[in-house]
């Protein structure tokens, strides 16, 4: 009964928001929080855009920053609404904004602030894969686990393969911390209650050699994906 108490006071600490006003001007000021969740506890209203209260967790912050400058398409076949279907092609919905470079380093700063508290509950040490290790990997991502099937990738040529209905995963390497994807593989409710990415059956190592790939896949310049 202790050990139980304690892991619910451990979860519900790492759940937790880390308080920060600094980000409120700005994101308030471009409307962010009329498309994006900027707040986990902001349940009562349905968004369009990508929950975005564990940006700082999720996204490396130069990706951010060029994204605003220069948007593109993550999700080719559309954005998920609630209760998780897609909304059409991108052609049929409307731009993200651009923002000028001043504006975008601001709101860039703004964003890497939304953090889930606590440390990273699996953090991960990126090491240089061999190309046969590379491979085998690789073989998992797309033949064991299928991932292929719903996001696109690059092959070894570097050419870029794969479904449509998840986000990108070709510029994966400049785009998404390490330690988000090992901590999304084991734990996705952390992060969003609703999705329709599939709970796999991961072990650790599995986590880690997943997330060591997607670093390696790298699109320039980073904002192209």
């Amino acid at each position: 009964m202790i050990l139980r108490t304690l892991a619910f006071l451990c979860l519900g600490g790492f759940l937790s928001i880390v308080p920060s006003l600094s980000y409120a001007g700005i994101l308030e000021d471009k409307d962010c929080g009329s498309c994006h969740r900027l707040s986990v506890e902001d349940t009562k209203k349905k968004f369009s855009g990508p929950d975005l209260h564990f940006a700082g967790n999720k996204f490396q912050p130069k990706w951010l920053k060029q994204f605003l400058q220069n948007p593109g398409v993550i999700r080719p076949a559309g954005i998920i609404t609630n209760p998780g279907f897609l909304q059409g092609p991108p052609e049929n919905l409307p731009p993200h904004p651009s923002f000028l470079e001043k504006d975008a380093r601001t709101l860039a700063n703004s964003l890497t602030d939304l953090k889930i508290s606590g440390q990273p509950l699996e953090p991960v040490i990126i090491e240089p894969l061999s190309k046969g290790q590379r491979a085998k990997i690789k073989y998992k991502f797309e033949r064991t686990f299928s991932c292929i099937s719903c996001h696109q990738s690059l092959n070894l040529a570097g050419k870029v393969r794969g479904g449509l209905s998840g986000p990108s995963l070709v510029n994966a390497g400049n785009r998404l911390q390490a330690d988000w994807v090992a901590n999304w593989l084991n734990t996705p409710e952390v992060y969003t209650a609703k999705s329709r990415m599939p709970r796999y059956k991961m072990d650790s190592a599995t986590r880690t050699e997943f997330s060591q790939f997607l670093m390696t896949l790298k699109k320039e310049p980073a904002s192209r994906r």
